[in-house]
């Protein structure tokens, strides 16, 4: 063939735009194409890794042939440009924006109250748009008017959570929004809906149709080529193209590169998706053929087909159960691009944890393999066991056989079929701990069941490989199913199946090995061999998972079917008192978040000549730095320099954070002093290869003659490394505790808390762009949390004037208090600088939440009253200061919700060589929350008495608050009592404590359990600056000192704003809300602006703007009677023509100081939480969660609602999820989206019911109301506490059995309680005790 790259153009459309490219750089992916060289950027770059969904787009291909546009969502974070060559690809501001007019997603978006901080709404939209474009062409009833064909279901799966299109969706259940109010008639509420109609868009427009679209090579240097043959790519494999030392890729949709970053740019890059062979899908009933570069998403697709030709039911059995554990892999917008041998070749060569590797191993499946040699066959295992594939080798298909009917000696023969599998997310998007593939064989004998044959496939535990369990398949073939051989099978398992040295949670993987088996053979032991003949006679083959819905003995439950979310229901209580202040008003430009149109620090176009920097961090915990070396490479082209702390100018300072005292280094000097320490920057001239760089640096290390470091609380302890909290900062003490303790009836002495670490994970991850101005100036964008903090650090560090910095932040894409002190400052090469620190970067320096380890004594009556408390607190606060000395404060003040009698404490705050920990959500409180629900629970355990019970013995009274607090409560503002009745009849919490004792008395593998928790959390209102200005034309412009970061701050000024003014006249304040517009926050416009924390910035910058529309009326006013007198009416326009004519001034600026007796006040709530454990497993499921949270008065109860219901669902991240984790030297290793797992849909309460209270008048408040973004978040304990009675159910039936090793309700359940966790307090060897008790009572 011709090996010279031909010269063609790539095209293809974007938002019907077309675009011709006659040289590109193959390594290019679409996201970098579409937010560098066109203007949407509603995609955006969230963790590079298809792990997030920010960066999710329509594709649309045109096949002339069958004359049809097939549409798919892709991450355009891992999607190449050159493989779209004649694609047309669909942004969301492609499907509407503020110029066209906004498509009916974004207005159903915004009219829900769905978008927070609005960073990863665009690719939300462009998911859910992509699945209800596909709905669109099913053939099925068309729908009524304004919705669409897709099911609640479908719509589940493409954006998990919004139904509003789905057709099949009760009305009722769509939730509070802002499309209709309460009473309008079904009729109503749907002709208030955004109507959709998808015949007014077209995906792939009509010009395209008619380009080439046969090849895409591009430049000479990186050469790109769609093959269309099988005789094509042998002979270029055998060219002097690839023999001559160059390095090549295969490539289908590049999702690999998620998994295992790339660091180096290839000569050679060739598609392989136009070729047929490996395209290509056959069945038949012999077997399943799958190409190579069949998509997962077109095999689960296939699948699911109905089939003309007759499978037989084995063959059915299997497509069923692969296209549903299929899945359960990556995410839709993944497997859209992923390809089936893509999955199995990273399997084999670099040994990835892969799903589709067990199932084809289970399933005896052979490849077929295109080698040097020729065309080979082997069996997945053969492939397994062979040496590494080269990079010549090239696999081709895949075949699954079908096993035939009556093909066993045995008459009657039946065959087996199930797939497992056990992920920290169930339904997908998550890596399993570890899956299987199981069929058997067998056949009904007098005796029982034999089985003939069997086959036990396990991968992703711990192996390079998945492996066949050969040693327990030759002890069960042959056998005659019963308790004995299956517990003697189980044992096997445990020794065949065990994870390789180094692998994390090594024994829950064994154990869960174990009943994956049991779970597949069980239901056909002689325990249930009734019903196992009567499924055996007369049906063929069977799914273990039907045969277990139809055990009712209680011994696998499978329990309701999980969906995903399946009901909410949302109250809120409105006030017009200060309307439109307490109007539910939807959120300031959500929809032009949802269109990709609101602009962050990364969408600002890069000014010319602009560089970008990443940093190198260290990976030593204390260590000197003698030297850094770049890897020279083709893919670090284009560095610049590497700036240390040598190059900070003369006069500036090595800054990077101020705080309270000590400042922190922006750079490590001559010593790293911890792990993720900044090292250097490298700049270059693009992010990419700053990137690169950074992550290939060798850095050269000195830890000879340097002390250990310090990486524990208790190695602090011993070394006496500890940060001084200063005496106006030590929480207040309260009573005597010795005497306390002398009262008690019981004591605990010296008990353990541990609680850990974890990562802020806003989406946009920290971001700046720093332009170089005249006379030694410098203007900086940035995603803070505090502009005013930035400012002064980079003065600081520059040594120059504050005078010539200006930093401007518009929004921020989500922020959690990680951007409140810890934002990266820029560097000036006299050439605009940005940087955009990439997900592994920004995880690994960022500090995170404070781990602490806390040690108490307690003394209590008898009847559960506490007496005296005592706590012994260590936090682990990093190697500076930072934040931490406000967090002993804030965590005795959320742990004194209860009356402990006396409480005493020593907090110390250690000083180790980690990563400074910072303010992160509820700094403090969240601990002492949860360190008040353990010790409760703890009492209780001892006294045998409900938790509940004791909870309700250690209830604050009036005046016993007032003494723990300082008498801040007013007369009639402690409504915490009412709401705990409140919510135990709303919740019917009694009944459902019963319901469940008896569901845990009629279920062994599942258990369920309830819990009810408070909160009291006190905030703390800071002083702020606003301005107001009225322009010509009557609008209005506001700045504040609060930033928006998706808690709806400007939303809640713009309504204050309307509201003040409108005491002018009050026919007024509804038309003014449209004039208002806030605008981003610039450090020299306005100053003393103070910092976004807290949870009562939005309430204070109301205040502000309140101050300065004071001032405006008052101008204003004598004016309107001026005029009323001469007119007879006035409007708002004539108003404000008639001030400037007049020379009235119409702008002010304020600055709000609380008074210090109203600085501080408490918030109030309660949760109930309902759980489900599943024993085999250890997977939690929250059925069902009620909120009653006190908002007083609120501002905007719709964002209120959103702010309680965002913070609860974080709460579940840290109590239930998120696991951090770092190895020997402290450096974090969870650090990706594969390995750090939030909470998502499939993870969040089934039930969610959220009651937003008006309390009324709080006189000392802003309009009367009180805040919402954090406390609710320490609600989220409900969860853990359920869960950890459901342990203690779990517990309760080993003793049942006598198979209990310690106490039913003495033991700690970690935070968080993943699975390993759960699995672990209810015993990994559950499986063995329970079939341990059969035999025991069969020996009887």
């Amino acid at each position: 063939m011709d090996e010279r790259p031909k010269k063609v153009s790539l095209v293809l459309a974007v938002n019907g735009e077309r675009f011709e490219l006659p040289c590109v750089d193959p390594s290019t992916t679409l996201l970098h194409f579409l937010r560098s060289e066109t203007c949407f950027k509603s995609p955006k770059l969230g963790c590079g890794e298809g792990g997030c969904g920010a960066c999710v787009v329509l594709v649309s291909k045109y096949d002339p042939n069958l004359k049809k546009v097939e549409d798919f969502s892709v991450s355009s974070c891992l999607t190449l440009l050159c493989s779209l060559n004649g694609c047309s690809i669909t942004t969301s501001e492609g499907l509407g924006n503020t110029r066209d007019g906004f498509h009916s997603i974004h207005e159903r978006f915004a009219g829900f109250h769905a978008s927070q901080c609005g960073f990863c709404t665009p690719g939300m939209c462009m998911s859910f748009f992509s699945a209800l474009v596909n709905a669109d062409k099913a053939n099925k009833p068309d729908p009524p008017p304004g919705f669409s064909k897709l099911t609640s279901s479908e719509a589940e799966k493409a954006i998990t959570g919004t139904f509003s299109f789905a057709a099949d969706v009760d009305i009722e259940d769509l939730g509070f929004n802002s499309f209709w109010k309460k009473g309008d008639s079904k009729e109503v509420k749907v002709s208030k809906l955004p109507p959709y109609d998808p015949k007014n868009f077209s995906t792939y427009p009509e010009f395209l149709k008619s380009e080439s679209t046969t090849n895409s090579e591009s430049s000479r240097r990186y050469p790109w080529y769609s093959l269309v043959s099988i005789e094509e790519l042998r002979s270029l494999l055998n060219s002097n193209v690839t023999e001559n030392g160059a390095s090549f890729k295969l490539d289908v949709g590049n999702t690999g590169t998620g998994y295992y970053k790339e660091t180096q740019r290839y000569d050679l890059y060739i598609d392989l998706r136009y070729i047929p062979e490996p395209s290509i899908i056959k069945r038949d009933q012999t077997g399943i053929e799958v190409g190579a570069t069949v998509t997962i998403s077109k095999l689960i697709s296939f699948l699911k087909e109905e089939n003309k030709v007759n499978l037989g039911s084995y063959g059915t059995l299997v497509s069923q159960k692969l296209a549903s554990h299929m899945e359960k892999i990556a995410s839709p917008f993944v497997r859209n691009s992923a390809s089936v041998g893509g999955n199995l070749v990273m399997a084999q060569k670099i040994g990835f944890p892969s799903d589709i590797a067990t199932l084809f191993l289970g399933l005896g499946a052979t490849v077929r393999l295109m080698t040097s040699h020729g065309f080979e066959k082997f069996t997945r295992e053969e492939l397994l066991s062979r040496p590494l594939l080269d990079s010549r080798t090239v696999l081709l298909s895949v075949c699954i056989p079908f096993k035939q009917d009556q093909s066993s000696l045995q008459i009657h023969s039946k065959f087996l079929f199930e797939t497992f599998r056990t992920a920290p997310r169930p339904h997908g998007s998550a890596l399993a701990y570890i899956n299987a593939a199981f069929q058997a064989d067998v056949s009904l004998c007098q005796k029982g069941l034999l089985i003939n044959n069997i086959q036990l496939a396990f991968g992703a535990y711990g192996t390079k490989y998945a492996t066949r369990a050969k040693k327990v398949e030759e002890y069960l073939t042959g056998k005659i199913l019963n308790i004995h051989v299956l517990y003697e099978a189980l044992k096997l398992v445990k020794l065949e199946v065990v994870p390789e040295d180094g692998t994390l949670h090594p024994e829950y993987r064994s154990s869960l090995a174990v009943s994956y088996v049991y779970k597949f053979l069980h239901p056909f032991t002689d325990v249930h061999s009734a019903i196992s003949g009567g499924l055996l006679n007369g049906i063929s083959d069977i799914s273990v998972e039907e045969l277990s819905k139809s055990c009712n003995d209680g011994c696998i439950s499978q329990g309701r079917e999980q969906t995903l979310l399946s009901s909410a229901k949302q109250v809120v209580e409105l006030s017009t008192e200060y309307y439109p202040v307490g109007e539910p008003m939807k959120k300031v430009g959500a929809a032009m978040q949802a269109a990709g149109e609101a602009v962050y620090v990364d969408d600002i176009p890069s000014p010319p000549n602009c560089l970008h920097g990443a940093f190198i961090y260290s990976t030593k915990p204390l260590a000197g730095v003698k030297g850094i070396q770049l890897e020279s490479n083709r893919s670090t082209d284009g560095v610049t320099t590497i700036i240390t702390s040598k190059d900070i100018p003369s006069g500036g300072a090595n800054v990077g954070v101020i705080t309270m005292s000590d400042p922190e280094p922006l750079f490590a000097d001559d010593l790293a002093r911890c792990a993720g320490d900044r090292i250097a920057l490298v700049v270059a001239d693009s992010q990419r290869s700053a990137d690169v760089a950074a992550r290939t640096a060798l850095v050269e290390y000195d830890t000879e003659n340097i002390y250990s470091p310090i990486l524990t609380v208790e190695e602090a302890v011993e070394k006496s490394s500890f940060f001084q909290i200063p005496p106006y900062m030590n929480p207040k003490q309260v009573g005597d505790f010795s005497k306390g303790m002398s009262e008690a009836d019981h004591k605990i002495l010296s008990a353990e808390i541990r609680l850990g670490s974890e990562y802020y994970f806003y989406m946009e991850t920290q971001t700046a762009l720093a332009i170089p101005d005249e006379d030694n100036c410098m203007v900086v964008y940035t995603s803070s949390q505090c502009p005013e903090n930035m400012h002064h650090v980079i003065a600081c560090c520059l040594g120059v004037p504050e005078h010539n910095i200006r930093v401007i932040t518009r929004r921020v894409g989500g922020g959690f208090g990680g951007k409140g002190v810890r934002s990266m400052p820029q560097y000036k090469l006299r050439r605009p600088v940005r940087i955009c620190v990439n997900r592994h970067s920004d995880m690994i320096m960022t500090g995170g939440r404070h781990p602490m380890k806390v040690t108490y004594s307690v003394g209590f009556k008898s009847s559960g009253k506490i007496t005296a408390l005592h706590l012994d607190i260590l936090m682990n606060a990093g190697i500076t200061e930072d934040i931490s000395p406000l967090l002993p404060s804030n965590v005795i003040k959320a742990l004194k919700k209860y009356d402990w009698g006396a409480l005493s404490f020593n907090v110390k705050l250690c000083k180790t060589n980690l990563t400074s920990k910072s303010a992160m959500r509820a700094p403090g409180e969240v601990h002492g929350s949860y360190i008040a629900e353990a010790i409760i629970k703890h009492v209780a355990s001892l006294l045998s008495m409900e938790v509940d019970s004791v909870r309700n013995k250690n209830f604050h009274t009036f005046e016993s608050l007032n003494l723990f607090y300082d008498n801040i409560v007013a007369v009639g503002e402690y409504t915490l009592p009412s709401i705990m009745d409140k919510l135990a009849v709303s919740s019917s919490f009694f009944q459902r404590s019963k319901m469940i004792e008896q569901f845990n008395q009629n279920n062994i593998w599942k258990k369920r359990g309830i819990s009810r928790v408070p909160i009291v959390y006190e905030v703390m209102q800071r002083p702020t600056s606003g301005k107001v200005g009225i322009l010509q034309d009557g609008s209005i412009v506001v700045e504040v000192g609060g930033i928006e970061i998706g808690q709806g701050l400007w939303t809640k000024v713009r309504q204050m704003t309307a509201y003040a003014l409108g005491l002018i006249d009050s026919s007024w304040p509804e038309d003014l809300v449209e004039k208002v517009r806030v605008i981003q926050a610039d450090t020299l416009s306005l100053v003393q602006a103070g910092f976004t924390a807290g949870s009562t910035t939005s309430e204070t910058s109301c205040e502000a703007v309140r101050l300065c529309c004071d001032t405006l009326v008052e101008r204003l006013t004598p004016l309107k009677k001026q005029l009323q007198e001469q007119n007879g009416s006035v409007d708002w326009p004539m108003l404000i023509r008639q001030a400037q004519a007049q020379s009235v001034s119409l702008a002010t600026n304020s600055y709000y100081v609380p008074e210090s007796g109203s600085m501080s006040y408490l918030n109030f709530g309660a949760a109930v939480s309902e759980v489900e454990i599943n024993i085999l497993t250890g997977e939690t499921a929250i059925l069902q969660s009620d909120i009653i949270y006190d908002c007083g008065q609120s501002l905007n109860p719709a964002v209120d609602l959103g702010q309680i219901e965002g913070a609860f669902v974080h709460g579940i991240g840290f109590f239930m999820h998120e696991e951090y984790l770092t190895n020997k030297d402290g450096l974090m290793v969870s650090n990706s989206t594969w390995t750090y797992k939030i909470p998502t849909i499939d993870t969040i309460p089934q039930n969610f019911n959220v009651h937003v209270v008006n309390s009324g008048h709080h006189e000392k408040r802003v309009l009367s109301s009180k805040a919402s973004g954090e406390p609710p978040l320490l609600l989220a304990a409900s969860v853990h506490c359920a869960a950890r009675a459901a342990v203690k159910a779990a517990r309760e039936q080993l003793k049942l059995w006598g198979k209990l090793d310690g106490s039913v309700s003495e033991f700690y359940l970690d935070v968080p309680a993943i699975l390993p966790v759960v699995k672990t307090q209810c015993g990994m060897d559950f499986v063995e005790k329970y079939l341990e008790s059969l035999l025991a009572q069969k020996s009887n």
